[in-house]
């Protein structure tokens, strides 16, 4: 059982390399799918997570279309701004995929439109263009986490 990031096409190595960090942490695996906007030998996307990289389950997708053909039965929620239904209104399996899109354009819209009662939002002001990726993820997959009551994590009680 394990939770999953899905990255479509990310473009700044900083925010992947937060999320690599937030990933390694949190026991959850990372994919990301090509293309991606910078090397993985990029010296921004290791310095973010360096010291977890060593903790960190990543997969490699060639495209979209690879990553469905590997996961054709996968839990799917799509983070976006333009859905209706809050991060917080469904429940997460052990075995959710969040999807991310790139940063300067979202998800793809086809997307969008063939798993619409899978789209999932933050709710943020309407006049607020979008959070930052990294925070994006984090806000969505520690609800997940708290859902799932941190599987394998330190939960320290008072």
């Amino acid at each position: 059982m394990s939770l999953n990031v899905v990255l479509v096409e990310p473009e700044i190595p900083q925010n992947t390399g937060n999320i690599a960090r937030t990933c390694a942490a949190t026991g959850v695996s990372l994919h990301l799918i090509k293309p991606l906007g910078f090397s993985l030998d990029d010296k921004y996307l290791k310095r973010e997570g360096l010291d977890y990289w060593h903790l960190l389950d990543i997969q490699y997708h060639e495209s979209l279309s690879e990553f469905f053909m590997a996961f054709p039965d996968g839990d799917f929620y799509f983070c976006t701004t333009k859905a209706k239904q809050s991060y917080t209104q469904v429940s997460y399996t052990g075995d959710s995929f969040l999807f991310f899109g790139k940063e300067t354009a979202g998800l793809h819209q086809s997307l969008l439109v063939k798993y619409t009662d899978r789209a999932i939002r933050i709710p943020m002001k309407a006049e607020a263009r979008s959070l930052n990726l990294s925070n994006s993820v984090a806000i969505v997959l520690f609800e997940a986490l708290r859902q799932l009551d941190f599987p394998q994590l330190l939960n320290f009680q008072p």
